[in-house]
């Protein structure tokens, strides 16, 4: 479960349907019935909280988000998209990390989400952190 208030139009969440979990994106937001419409690959739905469950950052999601990877030579991991960074200590290590954008640097001290590394992205420039779209 993720809480209503932690989740932003644009977030890419799991959605639990008939037993089923598929991944989404929040479209839409009911303030009054506290639900959240969420799209996914097969349709779009409006879904409690209770229904949503966080998806695991790694760097195959920040390859979705179009983020660039730069091994350092200090044994470091950088992920660049535009002038916003991620800095891991170790390749993979997710649990303790730094993010940028010009003169806001953050210290992650704990595994997070993918909705929440988008609502920090938000809040740091501004710009929604969508899905890059691929053509075929």
């Amino acid at each position: 479960m993720i809480p209503f208030h932690e989740l932003r139009v644009g977030d890419i969440v799991l959605v639990n349907f008939e037993g089923q979990r598929s991944e989404g994106e929040v479209i839409g937001r009911s303030e009054g019935d506290r639900m959240l419409q969420v799209e996914t690959a097969v349709q779009a739905f409006w879904y409690f909280p209770n229904d949503l469950y966080p998806i695991a950052l790694d760097e195959n999601q920040l390859f979705g988000f179009g983020f660039e990877r730069q091994d350092m030579p200090d044994g470091s991991v950088k992920y660049l998209k535009g002038p916003f960074r991620i800095l891991l200590s170790a390749p993979g290590n997710f649990s303790q990390f730094t993010i940028w954008y010009r003169e806001d640097h953050r210290q992650i001290h704990e595994p997070i989400p993918v909705h929440t590394l988008q609502n920090h992205y938000h809040q740091m420039t501004k710009v929604d952190l969508l899905r890059e779209v691929k053509a075929h």
